[in-house]
């Protein structure tokens, strides 16, 4: 039985903790990881959706704020054939939701809105550590940067699935 994309109610996650969302699983406090707590690497080659369920590419890496600890970003590749070709966007954690039932992402932006999205090749990886780009990039996904989050705060997201309104950068 298949998770429904648009069903975006969580369960077994906190909405004031400013991490990705998590549906499609019952809130489980077992002895085992997931889907609270999970090896990063096990999320690598993960897909990602949009609330359409088409496909939008795969997790290549997440990329840890070593200093702030704190996940800053998923590394998403779209495109391309066989890894050539690609491209690369950095996206804020918390505008992803993990569909634990369904094991993979979905990412609240059409298609056409990722195409146009800043990303990057392989090979020439932005300065991820600039405050200016990141907040750019934060501002495209409408997602707060994850250096102003305060613990206890809520993150409210004032809009709805592949309805974000155009930023130009």
């Amino acid at each position: 039985m298949s998770t429904p994309i648009n069903s975006y109610s969580t369960s077994g996650t906190d909405p004031a903790t400013g991490g990705a969302a998590i549906v499609g699983a019952e809130r489980r406090h077992s002895n085992g990881p997931g889907p609270e707590i999970m090896d990063a690497a096990t999320l690598e080659g993960d897909t990602v959706v949009n609330s359409s369920g088409e496909d939008l590419g795969k997790i290549e890496a997440i990329m840890l704020d070593v200093s702030g600890g704190r996940i800053a970003y998923v590394v998403l590749s779209f495109g391309g054939f066989m890894g050539v070709g690609s491209k690369y966007f950095a996206v804020p954690w918390s505008a992803l939701t993990l569909d634990a039932g369904e094991r993979r992402f979905i990412l609240g932006l059409s298609k056409d809105r990722l195409e146009n999205a800043p990303g990057f090749d392989k090979d020439h990886w932005p300065s991820m550590a600039d405050r200016t780009w990141a907040t750019q990039v934060h501002a495209y996904y409408n997602a707060t940067p994850y250096w102003e989050d305060e613990p206890g705060t809520s993150r409210v997201r004032p809009w709805t699935p592949d309805e974000l309104t155009p930023i130009k950068m």
